[in-house]
């Protein structure tokens, strides 16, 4: 099975091989044409695709293949023999070992372009708007693109006595310490270090991932912007929480900022983060986050954007796409905690939404009753089940807004959405190549698109959302 960055490369190579023998260590002059789907840099050696990650559009480098291949392959800089202009000093120490962030040694603006042009080329590959008619945007930056992110999810582990939390470097299981991260909020860094120390002094139990041995597996921190309350969740490959009174004793003491702790229990050797049960621990069971004029209630599995100034950029997008007159009956697919529901709720007649997570359509029916939303309904389940559930009932979306995982809509919900035709889709993404392999088998059932919006919510990273508008051709 294909990892996630193979299967995103082969998305951005011809199908057929190119015929060029590559060996590993071998190594050729290469310019850098522009950067992939994951941040490196592309360029082509004999027409065959070679991915160089750190490499920006325009250098001249010397490349030294690590994996070869018929299709595409990988190198590393050996050498920079023409450095482009956009080239600065990443000011993280540790950003190229971490993995979070990809392109802190590009300036900003710069990488503003590169996602738009991300976008660019997957809908070019996937989709049949004629060449030079692509509606798409420059796309919308922050003007202050640090300490953006309002939840940390960082793995456990204890190495020569010390408590350690951060992140996988990749594709090995050496753990890269996170203790003041630039994108987190200082929140996050706050609590999770001194979540660290409490764990160090009363000496718990922590996860081992080799042996399946052991509590603490990942600290987990969740800020809220408007009211400063953090929500902390520790993650246990156990029912019970070692010292549960002495860590709820450290936490109030140390950590007052923390207004809700819970323990979530993962017992299965997996790479997902949460298990199936979370309890509390202390305090409330949600913490509350404002975005504009709607607040929200957040528990601790619910879904919620990482970047809540940048989500009032994205949801204004969604808004404006959804052309909204008052009538309109919406559904909100994939709709979480409710998000992008409410923040179109008081332009529509009607919200309906769905989620798999039950917790989050608990959240989301408590948020819409809270904003005084006049009529919604929030169901647990999937959209390609509701909508014909609806539409045989006789209830039929003018406007349907998804917005769903990396991996793109489901194919029983696109066919959903031809057969239930709203006059209008939104489609919010987080994938580029999935958008367009979408919006491709939209268009084959009368969907034009009108609007392609950027957004970048997460910045010096390679990912970079969008806000597509499609109508429903008569």
């Amino acid at each position: 099975m294909k990892s996630t960055n193979q299967t995103n490369k082969s998305n951005q190579v011809d199908k057929k091989a190119t015929g060029v023998l590559i060996e590993t260590g071998q190594q050729f002059p290469l310019t850098i044409k522009r950067l992939g789907i994951n941040g490196e840099g592309v360029g082509y050696f004999k027409r065959h695709v070679v991915f160089v990650p750190g490499a920006l559009p325009g250098e001249e480098i010397v490349a030294k293949v690590t994996k070869a291949g018929d299709r595409f392959s990988e190198a590393t800089i050996k050498k920079i023999r023409k450095k482009s202009t956009e080239r600065i000093t990443a000011p993280c120490p540790i950003y190229d070992q971490c993995g979070g962030c990809q392109l802190q040694h590009m300036e900003y603006e710069a990488t503003l372009r590169e996602k738009a042009d991300l976008v660019r080329q997957a809908f070019e590959r996937y989709t049949h708007v004629p060449e030079g008619k692509l509606p798409i945007q420059e796309t919308l930056g922050m003007d202050n693109p640090w300490y953006y992110r309002n939840k940390s999810q960082l793995q456990v582990n204890k190495s020569k006595g010390e408590v350690k939390a951060g992140l996988y470097a990749q594709n090995s299981h050496t753990l890269i310490d996170l203790s003041a991260c630039m994108v987190q909020h200082k929140s996050s860094n706050h609590v999770t270090q001194v979540m660290k120390e409490i764990l160090q002094d009363l000496d718990i139990s922590i996860y081992n991932e080799r042996k399946h041995r052991g509590a603490v597996r990942t600290i987990v921190t969740r800020v809220s912007f408007k009211t400063g309350e953090v929500q902390l969740v520790l993650v246990t490959a156990e029912e019970t929480l070692p010292k549960r009174k002495q860590i709820i004793d450290e936490v109030k003491k140390r950590l007052p900022e923390v207004t809700s702790f819970m323990q979530n229990i993962n017992d299965q050797k997996t790479s997902l983060i949460f298990g199936d049960e979370t309890k509390l621990v202390n305090g409330e069971e949600t913490i509350q986050e404002t975005l504009g004029d709607v607040s929200f209630s957040l528990s601790a599995r619910a879904f919620f954007q990482l970047n809540p100034k940048q989500t009032v950029v994205l949801y204004n997008e969604a808004k404006k796409a959804a052309k909204l007159s008052g009538i309109e009956k919406v559904v909100d697919a994939y709709c979480g905690v409710g998000t992008i529901g409410l923040w179109l709720a008081n332009e529509a007649a009607e919200i309906r939404g769905m989620d798999i997570i039950e917790d989050s359509i608990l959240d989301a029916r408590h948020n819409a009753a809270k904003n005084n939303v006049r009529s919604y309904q929030y169901e647990v389940g999937k959209a390609e089940e509701w909508l014909p559930k609806w539409k045989k009932e006789g209830w039929i979306p003018d406007v349907v807004v998804v917005d769903p995982p990396r991996t793109g809509c489901d194919d029983k919900l696109l066919d959903s959405l031809k057969q239930t035709k709203p006059k209008r889709i939104v489609y919010v993404s987080c994938n580029p190549s999935t958008l367009a392999k979408d919006v491709g088998q939209l268009q084959k059932a009368g969907y034009q698109v009108k609007n392609i919006q950027p957004v970048d919510m997460f910045p010096w990273t390679a990912q970079v959302e969008s806000v597509t508008e499609l109508e429903k051709l008569s």
